[in-house]
């Protein structure tokens, strides 16, 4: 698509391919399974797909912040942060209920490209005064500098594919190790 979008409809955000989503999920949170952390934070919507999986294999709480202000939230953390892709400023939502300073926070999402969204999910962890332990995403845009981005909060940042590239239709991925994959054995 324009502007170096990636269109991933068809197994992401508008028909899942729930197979490999759960592959996905269980990559993330093998790679990330040292983090100790005790709850998964993600963005609702496509966030949620890696995001349940992440949080079923590890054992742990998913929580995710909402887009606008549900009558049932009350007392909550609230942030704001900038979407390349939909090129509007949107506010980030959490309950107080359901993030605190006991929780060591693992951060799933599906895309790295800027960084702005899993920013404010730092900034919300933040106030909340819960620590951010690690980031896991499905697929990094590396020239954007998300990763960069991040540097300064210097947690862990995986990603399952590093797009290089994206240009005239054309999509380079940067050569990876194998899954590993190995959660099912454990």
């Amino acid at each position: 698509l324009k502007d170096g979008i990636l269109k991933v409809s068809s197994f992401l955000n508008h028909k899942v391919d729930a197979k490999l989503m759960d592959i996905c999920g269980e990559e993330l949170a093998y790679r990330l399974r040292d983090t100790q952390a005790n709850k998964v934070l993600t963005v609702e919507a496509t966030g949620l797909i890696p995001a349940l999986t992440v949080a079923r294999v590890l054992r742990i709480p998913l929580v995710f912040a909402r887009k606008s202000r549900p009558i049932s939230i009350s007392d909550s953390y609230q942030t704001s942060y900038r979407s390349r892709t939909k090129g509007v400023t949107s506010d980030l939502i959490i309950s107080e209920e359901y993030l605190g300073p006991t929780d060591r926070v693992l951060i799933i999402d599906d895309f790295l490209a800027g960084g702005s969204t899993v920013e404010a999910l730092f900034r919300i962890s933040k106030m909340a005064g819960a620590r951010v332990v690690g980031v896991g995403v499905l697929i990094e845009k590396s020239k954007e500098g998300g990763r960069a981005f991040l540097a300064g909060y210097d947690v862990p940042v995986e990603s399952l594919a590093k797009i290089t590239k994206v240009e005239n239709g054309h999509i380079e991925i940067a050569h990876e190790e194998p899954f590993i994959a190995k959660v099912r054995e454990e």
